[in-house]
């Protein structure tokens, strides 16, 4: 089988288990509305705090109100896009191989990694997520009468979905670790709560701080770096978007590996 023929099949899978969602979604639209509104109110929350902020300050770390309302709306984009399709990885992290359920994932005919994830596709949360990073970011950009280059509206998407990847590819490597230690609900847990962080300046954090979240756990790429480029025009590490997007992805899917070759050597 080729790799085109490989791909064709798996888009052809994701198509198929994703309308399968969407139809569990029309059938419990009450998980839906629970989903996305608590979702929802956390944005709600986290805006309050900007504009209490603000209102003592015109500025913070060089920028406006509305700029960092694009941050925050553009921060849920990636999130949203992770949260609908690698959801499953939580499930992995805390119980999956400490039960001893995960062989179920290497006796199907499909690789292992994408048989875990087709279990929770389009996750109710993560369309909350996306819808109101949309709306939150056309909102500030409206106020901000944000006016994008062609290169930029080219790249925008690009840039979401390398964000996507680098969340994606994080939350692998965290749940991995459970194949070594039976569960890493913990380390996955407080690597997301640091997440976090990229809805905000990075200007703002002690240089630490923005070590740990640009070249550690690389955050900044998500939200920080992309939407520096789209308010502001700051392309200097843009490059490294790229690179550590793929960097990751790849080391990402090299510890699963080792981890599925131990669990079956172990039999665990």
């Amino acid at each position: 089988m080729t790799p085109l023929t490989t791909a064709s099949r798996y888009a052809r899978l994701t198509w198929h288990l994703s309308a399968v969602s969407v139809h569990r979604l029309t059938e419990y639209r009450m998980d839906f509305l629970l989903g996305a509104g608590g979702l929802l109110l956390r944005v709600i929350c986290q805006i309050a705090v900007i504009d209490m902020v603000f209102r003592q300050v015109p500025q913070i770390a060089g920028w406006r109100y509305h700029e960092v309302l694009f941050l925050l709306g553009f921060s849920l984009l990636p999130r949203g896009l992770d949260r609908m399709f690698t959801d499953q990885l939580w499930i992995l992290a805390r119980k999956l191989v400490q039960n001893g359920e995960f062989f179920r994932y290497l006796i199907r005919p499909v690789h292992p990694l994408f048989s875990l994830l087709s279990e929770r596709f389009l996750y109710p949360d993560g369309f909350g997520e996306l819808l109101t990073g949309i709306a939150l970011t056309w909102y500030a950009a409206e106020h901000l009468d944000l006016s994008l280059s062609a290169v930029q509206w080219l790249l925008a998407p690009l840039l979401v979905l390398c964000g996507t990847l680098i969340l994606a590819a994080l939350k692998t490597l965290f749940a991995s670790l459970a194949f070594w230690t039976t569960s890493s609900f913990p380390a996955l847990y407080a690597a997301n709560q640091l997440g976090d962080f990229s809805g905000y300046p990075l200007d703002l954090y002690h240089p630490s701080l923005r070590w740990l979240l640009t070249w550690l756990l690389p955050y900044a790429f998500t939200a920080y770096v992309p939407a520096s480029y789209l308010l502001f025009g700051h392309a200097a590490m843009l490059p490294w978007l790229f690179v550590v997007t793929a960097g990751l992805v790849t080391l990402a899917l090299v510890v699963w590996h080792r981890g599925v070759d131990r669990y079956e050597m172990t039999g665990s």
